[in-house]
């Protein structure tokens, strides 16, 4: 359980009280900030030196909290913030009342000192995680072998929580599923392996779909108005088929949440609706657009995006604000901006990949595939394409003998590779069906990575850990871990960064390389990926009173231009997301050291 109401001024003034000791000292806020970072520096320094005290996981805990405490107490954090937490604890000291602090900002500044003073919590994995041993050769690595066998055990307790669509008891509900679909539908099971079948039968009315899955009231509620305010929005019956009949189960709660949109963003987007809804262009691809068609954020690389919807729309999907509807008729680029995107890409040979999406490009036929592929294909600078495709498990039929085969026709061993980049966000979503079409797209050396949108519907303990692995299992090779991107209208899919981190680090480094090698980044707009794994790319400046971090993140391309201004991000505050967390059953103390990934 989680006690909200500890974290407040009287916990923080018992527990933490030297830094409000200091503030007192001083009725001027500047030489209050002097004296705070005399007193940060003064810790470190001492800690560093009577340093066997403390094990090396806290002492750097203590170093990573004393630089981010000196940024918070500065001016330029201050300016780029419009936030003093250097004021926030003057006032705290003082008694002053302050009803714009939360719980949650208590409760970042008590485990921020906590940490300075090496007092943060154990880490979860201590008690199983690999000790220093006096033995040496062979017994030492026997005893190292035993510890790593328990560790491992640890770790399959967590992942045994998880389904996935490849059990036995899986692959026999969802047979039972389909059979309910296709009598619904009138369908057969011809008619079911047919991707053109799928498409011609992607549902959009809220009252059919409750026909074919018990919906919650509040998911039916979300569907009617998400139509009525034109979300785009759209299931493929095989999509639906992933979805159980006990929603209270929990074990298609990703699955849901990523084509069901809550009420809250059906809410949010309404009101986007009564303005110009380019305000849901987040990467501001309009400003990286230089033709139809095209976007360039980087010089070797393009976005071609001749085909403007997907069978099924992702309620988070980055894109969605110029889609108008899942395979909505007139999608397709007309000839003529496709000859010119073409060409473009051709006249700038800097370009040697071209990802080619949309919307998603499998949603064309065979013919309109070929053609928009062949063109990709004969400009001389591409030396890879990639195909941007959700279709292995929304559709897994579309990968069908003739498709692979035409892949297979454009590609040119040592001078034009293509691979297939697709999402696959749970290991429920993981069938059969999806491992066959990877399988076929292997057999003719097409390569196929996976991207993976981290949000709170898959950011349990291990819970994308068991993805990746089972994701090498069938085939496909982990790319990218996205940081939900910071959208208003999908506050409930947003995970704090230090989550993704804590993941990176605790999780996916426990598995074997080639599960665990995608890379954790954050979308930064207008600018593009910005490498979460190290911290030169970006700074904790500042936590707001609703305890919100924020990040000033810095272009990649910062050391060989001038004039590109940083970018800054608020994240979702770490108590909110605990809260959820219990909220939804966990044991939160297995995520404690959450605090302290910056």
């Amino acid at each position: 359980m989680i006690d909200t109401d500890k974290y407040c001024p009287e916990y923080l003034l018992s527990n933490i009280p030297e830094i409000f000791d200091i503030a007192r000292q001083y009725d001027d806020i500047n030489e209050f900030r002097k004296k705070a970072a005399e007193y940060v520096h003064t810790m470190q320094y001492e800690t560093f030196n009577d340093f066997a005290s403390l094990s090396e996981g806290r002492l750097i805990r203590v170093r990573d909290c004393a630089q981010v405490i000196n940024q918070f107490f500065t001016f330029r954090s201050e300016e780029k913030s419009q936030f003093s937490v250097a004021q926030a604890i003057s006032d705290i000291a003082r008694n002053v009342p302050r009803p714009d602090l939360t719980p949650a900002f208590y409760a970042e500044i008590f485990y921020l000192f906590l940490g300075l003073h090496g007092r943060s919590p154990r880490p979860k994995f201590a008690d199983y995680h690999l000790a220093s041993s006096e033995m040496e050769g062979r017994e030492a690595a026997i005893e190292r072998s035993s510890q790593l066998d328990t560790l491992s055990e640890e770790v399959s307790k967590y992942m045994n929580r998880y389904s996935d669509g490849l059990e036995s008891t899986s692959v026999a509900r969802r047979e039972k599923r389909r059979d309910h679909i296709l009598k619904i539908l009138n369908g057969s099971l011809e008619n079911w392996y047919d991707w053109r079948w799928q498409y011609s039968h992607v549902m959009r009315d809220a009252d059919k779909i409750q026909q074919l899955v018990n919906l919650t009231s509040d998911q039916a509620r979300a569907l009617r108005m998400a139509k009525t305010v034109r979300i785009p929005f759209g299931i493929t019956p095989y999509y639906l088929s992933l979805m159980d009949e006990d929603p209270d189960s929990g074990r298609d709660c990703a699955i849901r949440a990523q084509v069901l949109p809550p009420s809250s963003y059906v809410d949010q987007v309404s009101e986007y609706g009564k303005k110009d809804r380019s305000c849901l262009d987040f990467m501001r691809e309009t400003d990286t657009s230089p033709i139809d068609l095209i976007t360039r954020r980087y010089p070797s690389i393009c976005i071609f995006k001749p085909f403007n919807t997907c069978p099924q729309i992702c309620v988070y999907c980055q894109r969605n604000w110029e889609i108008e509807d899942a395979m909505m008729p007139g999608s397709m680029a007309s000839e003529e901006k496709i000859i010119d995107a073409l060409k473009w890409i051709k006249e700038h040979p800097a370009i040697h990949e071209v990802l080619i999406t949309g919307g998603d490009p499998l949603g064309m036929d065979d013919v309109n595939f070929e053609r928009i592929l062949a063109g990709v294909a004969e400009i001389p600078s591409v030396e890879r394409i990639r195909i941007g495709t959700r279709t292995l498990v929304t559709a897994p039929m579309r990968i069908t003998e003739n498709l692979v085969n035409i892949l297979d026709k454009y590609k040119q061993s040592g001078q034009c590779q293509i691979a297939v980049v697709t999402h696959i966000q749970h290991s429920y979503e993981i069938t059969p069906d999806t491992a066959k079409a990877v399988e076929m797209l292997r057999s003719k050396s097409i390569s196929v990575f996976n991207q993976l949108v981290y949000t709170f519907f898959t950011s349990r303990r291990f819970e994308a850990a068991y993805l990746r692995r089972n994701l090498t299992r069938i085939g496909v090779e982990p790319y990218y871990s996205f940081n939900t991107k910071g959208k208003e209208e999908t506050l409930e899919y947003r995970v704090p960064i230090a989550r993704l981190l804590q993941e990176q680090k605790e999780e996916a480094r426990l598995l074997p390389g080639i599960s665990r090698t995608d890379e954790a980044v954050y979308n930064v707009p207008g600018m593009g990926k910005n490498y979460l794994r190290a911290r030169q790319h970006r700074e904790l400046i500042s936590v707001l009173p609703d305890g919100t971090r924020l990040y000033e993140f810095h272009p990649w391309e910062k050391n060989i231009t001038r004039g590109i201004s940083t970018h800054i991000g608020q994240d979702v505050p770490i108590l909110d997301y605990l809260i959820r967390l219990n909220d939804a059953g966990e044991d939160v103390s297995d995520y404690e050291t959450i605090w302290y990934y910056f």
